[in-house]
């Protein structure tokens, strides 16, 4: 498939694949709804596990989330991201048999790859430990060089399992891979309930859901004939998602470098004490778990779409399917970020199943969950607009503007944490996603012709509902007599019904009132 121009004549005849696949016959809404039951299922299954988790002390919870970061810096690279934005589009591009010869080769090298790195991160997990905390640590550095060493192996599981949810995304199979997440956290679960309370067996229970994430898609794979058998033959193929990945060992390296140095911030026993990398790593799960559910699902289920249109050169239908994208998540992400804000500390409290939590954890999630909040509609565009520059193979672009994104993040750490605390890691995260949505549309305007008056009147009505919603929320907070104040569980589950769905009725009655077509989707749905 030819990279689109920068400016492409609308005179010019559409071309594609020589052998294109027919269009998929699955509606745009039924994939996303797919997808996003996917991932409220993946995500409160995973809030189940951090809870377990949880229940483990600070030395070993804190040495944990050290030691999956290491496989989890890899995986964005290897695994995830870089095979869904650079496989799709050039597996797209290909007839069946072209298809099913990518897919054994990419496979092959894959695996040979993460054999290599698995091997060098358990030798080196002593390096990477003392690059990744701070020299007076308040984590127990032995304990996490030896879950660091355990949980290598996980690399290669979620490899492989992004390469089977690559093929079944491909083809719009939406429903086995994006409940695949579901099997890794009950299969976790299982593991950390029945298995005693050590590092060990913490650091083997994630082992043991990422072979359960990939056992459950493999029976998929062969219905639809889609496993591959690994391979190591040359493929012309191969070699544009190789170009297509190049590229994104410079986001990589740039967020690898943000996570490095929250990791050493965090690990800081003058700064912080002991219990803010788990209070951390708490508000990561309650974000990512709005993030995937209401942004990244809907850019994930509408990703292939793209893909058929920039093959296609139909430029028109892929502007089109922009604007809904955008006014899809931004729709749905922006009351969840009023109510985050808003109701952080019952969010935090979910994973107090005890009543001697630690306040530690609790106080860090708390602010940290407040200001990630308020990156939630910003990420939204940018997810969503990182996605067309994929499907159109201009992945320099793209990841120009992400890393140069990490790099200001970084700054902006150095700048607001300081003076705001805890709060100052998601203000940091939030301007920094303003500036790349603005990159991105600038790039997108030059291309293509940005639709930013449908995106701007959209979104002069989404955030004013939005902070209607807020603002319900702390009233309820304020006034109602028996919502109790945050810190166990059950508080928690309290705010969040009361506050939060009083917020979330106010959201909607107004979208209502204003009859946007998001919420005239939704009523028409509910009276089929």
């Amino acid at each position: 498939m030819t990279v689109p121009p920068a400016a492409p004549d609308p005179r010019e005849p559409k071309q594609g694949p020589a052998n294109p696949s027919p269009l998929p016959r699955k509606s745009l809404r039924a994939n996303t709804l797919i997808v996003m039951a996917g991932t409220l299922g993946s995500r409160l299954s995973g809030i189940v596990r951090q809870q377990i988790i949880n229940l483990f002390g600070d030395t070993l919870t804190d040495a944990f989330n050290v030691a999956v970061k290491v496989p989890n810096l890899l995986r964005e690279l290897l695994a995830e991201g870089a095979l869904v934005n650079s496989f799709i589009p050039v597996y797209k591009s290909l007839d069946t048999a072209e298809r099913r010869k990518l897919a054994q080769t990419f496979s092959g090298v894959l695996i040979a790859v993460n054999l290599i790195l698995m091997a060098v991160g358990i030798l080196a997990a002593p390096w990477i430990v003392g690059l990744l905390t701070a020299a007076d640590a308040n984590i127990d550095r032995a304990v996490a060089v030896y879950m660091t060493q355990l949980v290598m192996p996980f690399l290669m599981l979620i490899s492989l399992s992004a390469v089977a949810m690559g093929l079944l995304n491909a083809d719009e199979h939406f429903r086995e891979s994006s409940f695949a997440p579901v099997a890794f956290n009950l299969a976790s679960i299982v593991a950390l309930l029945l298995l005693p309370n050590t590092a060990t067996w913490l650091a083997f229970g994630w082992l043991i859901g990422g072979v359960a994430q990939l056992v459950v898609q493999l029976p998929s794979l062969n219905r639809f004939g889609l496993l591959p058998t690994p391979s190591l033959k040359p493929n012309p193929a191969l070699l544009r998602v190789l170009r297509q990945m190049a590229p994104f060992t410079l986001t990589a390296g740039a967020r690898q470098f943000l996570n490095l140095y929250v990791t050493r911030l965090l690990t800081n026993a003058s700064q912080f004490p002991q219990g803010t990398q788990t209070g951390y790593g708490n508000a990561e799960a309650l974000f990512t778990m709005a993030n995937g559910l209401f942004v990244v699902s809907p850019a994930l289920a509408l990703f292939p779409r793209f893909s058929e249109h920039a093959a296609a050169r139909d430029w028109p239908a892929f502007k089109a399917l922009t604007v809904q994208g955008i006014r899809t998540t931004t729709f749905l992400a922006a009351p969840i970020s009023a109510l985050l804000v808003t109701l952080a500390p019952y969010a935090v409290s979910l994973f107090n199943l005890r009543a001697d939590y630690s306040l530690t954890r609790f106080e860090a999630g708390s602010g940290i969950l407040t200001g990630w909040a308020l990156a939630l509609v910003p990420w939204a565009i940018v997810t969503l607009l990182l996605r067309t520059f994929y499907a159109r193979e201009r992945t320099m672009e793209a990841v120009t503007v992400s890393a140069i994104g990490f790099v200001l993040e970084v700054g902006l750490y150095r700048l607001l944490v300081p003076p705001l605390g805890l709060l100052g890691f998601g203000v940091s995260t939030a301007i920094s996603g303003i500036l790349m949505a603005g990159a991105l549309a600038l790039l997108y305007r030059r291309a293509l012709g940005f639709p930013g008056r449908e995106i701007t009147a959209h979104l002069a009505r989404v955030l004013p509902l939005s902070v209607i919603a807020g603002l319900v929320a702390w009233l309820a907070l304020r006034f109602v007599p028996f919502i109790p104040a945050p810190g166990s569980i059950v508080a928690g589950l309290i705010g969040l019904s009361v506050a939060g769905g009083a917020g979330l009725v106010a959201y909607l009655l107004g979208a209502l009132v204003l009859r946007m077509p998001e919420m005239g989707g939704l009523v028409r749905r509910l009276r089929r």
